[in-house]
């Protein structure tokens, strides 16, 4: 009998389960080899997507609209661009724009600050769990619903003016203008502040408290001194998406800002659903671009992303 007759012939897999093995132990040993195949495809997409997007937009500006055909010239000129700075129609609406969202950003920093410290610091397990509920429920809710909920708040024979009428405070006249939009923005975008911040208080080591009770400083300065500072991060990571979302809004202008409210997200809008100007609209788009690419390079170097 053949002494190798009893021996079973290796498995079909056995090449393949080996070259699996070979692979994952490459794998293993080179870190940037796993980080760029995990990456590589989002890393593709977004380059190929918004990336590219980005660049045609910005081609796109330096072309012309023939004003008495309508048709696309691809002449490259900066007359859109002139048109923006030498108009002052939109220069107001840029400075309006930017301003709008900056008082917004200030604003929602202002009220996370407190209610982010008593949450993270002072607050029980379970007012936390209450309170961070508290937080999300609107953004559970439809961003129309918030805003014309706002809307009919503060019109002029709302619900702001009623109660302020059972009081005796007369009434205020804050429906379809600035005042309103400033309201509305810094309600809606609120949440997206507290959370940042209210994870940089948690992230505040206790023992820094302690020491600083203990060389004699009082509680404000203690706040001053110790804990601002460690949740600015916190307040600029915060401030990124107030700013962002604001900046970049058209429709909270459209339903609650008044005739001269527009923000540049209407007239981008309208240049490209009605006027058919895609160059100037393309133009006015680039600057919430370049704002919020210098925005970003201050909070980087304020430590933002790592707050986030």
């Amino acid at each position: 009998m053949d002494g190798g007759e009893g021996l079973s012939a290796p498995p079909a897999s056995a090449p393949l389960q080996r070259a699996r093995g070979r692979v994952s132990a490459g794998l293993f040993r080179r870190a940037w080899l796993r980080a760029t195949l995990l990456l590589g495809p989002p890393a593709a997409w977004f380059v190929l997507i918004y990336l590219a997007a980005l660049v045609v937009l910005f081609i796109s500006a330096f072309w012309r609209v023939d004003e008495f055909t309508g048709e696309l010239i691809h002449d490259w000129t900066l007359d859109n661009f002139k048109t923006i700075v030498e108009e002052p129609t939109y220069r107001t609406i840029a400075l309006r724009t930017i301003g709008i969202a900056a008082a917004v950003t200030v604003t929602d920093a202002l009220l996370a600050l407190p209610f982010a410290y008593f949450a993270a610091r002072l607050a029980s397990p379970r007012l936390q769990t209450l309170l961070f509920v508290v937080v999300l429920i609107p953004l559970w809710t439809s961003y129309l619903v918030r805003v014309y909920a706002w809307r009919l708040i503060l019109a002029q024979d709302g619900i702001l003016n009623w109660t302020l009428h059972q009081l005796g405070l007369g009434s205020i006249d804050v429906a379809y203008s600035n005042w309103s939009m400033w309201i509305v923005f810094s309600y809606i975008w609120l949440p997206f502040m507290i959370l940042p911040v209210w994870l940089a208080f948690e992230r505040v080591p206790a023992s820094l408290l302690e020491a600083s009770a203990d060389l004699g400083a009082h509680g404000w300065t203690t706040f001053r001194r110790v804990l601002l500072p460690l949740v600015l991060p916190g307040v600029v990571a915060g401030s990124i998406f107030t700013f962002s979302l604001t900046l970049g809004d058209f429709i909270t202008p459209t339903l609650v800002g008044g005739a001269g409210s527009d923000f540049i997200g209407n007239v981008v809008y309208r240049s490209v659903g009605i006027a058919s100007n895609v160059p100037f609209a393309a133009a006015f788009a680039t600057i919430p671009l370049l704002v919020m690419a210098i925005y970003l390079l201050v909070a980087r170097r304020l430590g933002a992303f790592e707050a986030m």
